[in-house]
């Protein structure tokens, strides 16, 4: 896994160095959503404000569970979203945000009680967003709020959602 986050670091830095520095660019935390508990690095591809972009994250939490034999289990996940997607605004604050992407999710399961109760398993959901994106044109403030329906392997929820705070610069 470790792998895998640095292959996504490094991609974000050489994306940021090839396009040019006037293309929007923005930083922020997401509850709920595509990450569940995620920070997320949001690019525009071309030199404009909305438009095409793409959106790759981190995120995870961990809890612990006690269970019936006086023991108990640390649950970790990791999150990884990964979208596509696009801007439609006709002023350069207030927009309508649509993507699709996918989330790449590592869950690790540590029991003190029983060393053979330990269990790590990694998975994929994809996602689609749809939703409004607050992002003023000078930099600052930014908001985002939408529906994320996720999907994958027999499942599909519909009505799955997540809000933003960050900063656009």
């Amino acid at each position: 896994m470790k792998i895998k986050l640095l292959t996504l670091f490094v991609l974000v830095l050489i994306t940021n160095q090839l396009f040019a520095q006037s293309a929007a660019k923005s930083i922020y935390g997401e509850l709920g959503g595509a990450g569940l508990a995620s920070i997320n690095y949001d690019m525009r591809v071309m030199k404009k404000e909305d438009g095409l972009g793409f959106r790759a994250g981190v995120g995870g939490f961990a809890v612990k569970v006690e269970d019936s034999n006086n023991g108990s289990s640390k649950v970790g996940i990791l999150t990884i979203p990964l979208e596509i997607n696009y801007l439609l605004g006709k002023d350069s604050r207030n927009y309508f945000e649509v993507g699709a992407g996918a989330t790449i999710v590592s869950v690790s399961n540590k029991s003190s009680s029983n060393s053979d109760d330990n269990s790590n398993f990694s998975s994929t959901f994809g996602h689609l967003y749809l939703g409004y994106r607050l992002q003023p044109k000078e930099g600052g403030f930014l908001f985002r709020a939408g529906i994320t329906p996720i999907f994958g392997n027999g499942f599909f929820m519909p009505y799955f959602g997540g809000v933003s705070f960050g900063y656009k610069f």
